[in-house]
């Protein structure tokens, strides 16, 4: 029973087994979760943060389970990880810009993060790469999406600097 529940958490209720880009369609679904609890059901920013670090404690001993026998230390399957990262970006963007945005900027927002998101996740620059391949377990599997979502908060920050500049 527990290994079940576990394997649901680390693969978002099953996600993570379809068969093509299982991290893509986890970042999605999780940019999706995030705009319906912050614009439709106007959940408060508090209550999104719990859970956003629930799922992030909980995430370090359910991967490490879910590996714990597996040869390959990064399956394909958990996604957990891709949730955590992509939940960076949207979660800072929503509290810096408080009630003050449409439902049309929060869209395209949410679209440039996950589209950033995924670049960075693919193609791992540093110190993603130095995760992903220096730490063979739970740590590695989750601190490379962590990365890769901070990078994309630090591009948008260079961003929007530079265009204070031209603007």
């Amino acid at each position: 029973m527990i290994k079940t529940l576990n394997k649901l958490f680390v693969t978002m209720l099953g996600i993570g087994k379809i068969p093509k880009i299982p991290g893509t369609i986890g970042s999605l679904i999780t940019v999706v979760t995030l705009y319906i609890f912050f614009h439709i059901l106007n959940l408060s920013s508090n209550i999104i943060l719990i859970i956003l670090i629930i799922v992030f404690i909980f995430s370090f001993p359910a991967v490490a389970l879910h590996i714990k026998n597996n040869e390959n230390k990064d399956p394909k399957e958990v996604i957990i990880d891709e949730f955590i990262g992509q939940s960076i970006p949207i979660y800072l963007y929503e509290i810096s810009h408080g009630t003050e945005k449409s439902h049309e900027e929060s869209l395209i927002f949410y679209t440039v993060c996950f589209v950033l998101f995924r670049f960075f996740d693919i193609a791992k620059p540093f110190p993603v790469s130095y995760f992903d391949k220096n730490f063979k377990n739970s740590f590695g599997v989750i601190m490379d999406d962590v990365c890769a979502g901070f990078y994309v908060v630090l591009f948008l920050i260079c961003l929007m600097v530079l265009r204070s500049y031209f603007i």
